[in-house]
């Protein structure tokens, strides 16, 4: 079973400005990107038209490293320090799991870990020391 570990930037409306500046200034290279409003509508969370531009999810690479950006949802609050987040990549949903319920042990569950539109296992949970993980399941493209 492999881990990779990836760089997560949320940010405050301006994803698609930060990515334009990485390219620019560190020769990134755009791999996907993703609007909030490409992505399947759901009914419990309507998306004002004005977010539909703003990046649900991209993924840059730099030199040998990828970098993962998005915006904050829409009603979310975007707090200072709090936008840069590790996203844990495995191919294995069990592992997943295991690796969400040891980081949940005494932190606080951000998003339960569930099958999405673009992961079979997919969940974000803040540890017992403040650091938010991404969990996420490859498999679903």
């Amino acid at each position: 079973m492999s881990l990779r570990l990836t760089t997560y930037l949320v940010m405050n409306g301006n994803a698609k400005e930060a990515i334009d500046f990485y390219q620019k200034a560190l020769d990134a290279k755009l791999l996907f990107s993703q609007s909030f409003g490409e992505m399947p509508e759901n009914p419990e969370f309507p998306l004002p038209e004005s977010a539909k531009s703003l990046i649900s999810h991209a993924m840059i690479k730099i030199g040998d490293s990828d970098l993962m950006l998005s915006d904050t949802f829409p009603g979310q609050p975007h707090q200072s320090g709090n936008q840069v987040t590790i996203c844990i990549s495995t191919a294995d949903p069990s592992q997943a799991r295991q690796l969400y319920d040891a980081l949940s042990q005494d932190g606080q569950v951000q998003m339960p870990l569930q099958d999405t539109f673009f992961s079979p296992s997919y969940g974000i949970v803040t540890d017992r020391f403040g650091i938010t993980f991404h969990i996420y399941t490859e498999g679903k493209q």
